[in-house]
């Protein structure tokens, strides 16, 4: 799931039985298909394998999303998806 931080709203998410960067993909996809013009966005995650790869990177940088990610092993900075 993508959620927004301001007002916790859930603004996409995807769904099935084994993760896959193709889910992870489309819901990035849909996600930026909301964005207008000038907005200035950070998305956070986990350190997961399909946050790291090329691919996932690039969508970011074309969108010009800055990327954050949690610090390895603590959940903490995750907390918010992780109570989701």
């Amino acid at each position: 799931a993508m959620l927004d931080l301001f007002n916790r709203e859930i603004i996409t998410y995807t769904l099935h039985t084994k993760p896959s960067f193709d889910l992870v993909e489309t819901m990035l996809l849909q996600g930026v298909q909301r964005l207008r013009e000038g907005d200035d966005l950070l998305l956070h995650s986990d350190q997961g394998w399909h946050y790291r790869m090329p691919k996932y990177r690039r969508i970011l940088k074309d969108h010009h999303i800055t990327q954050s990610m949690s610090r390895k092993g603590n959940c903490y900075d995750n907390a918010v998806m992780e109570n989701f």
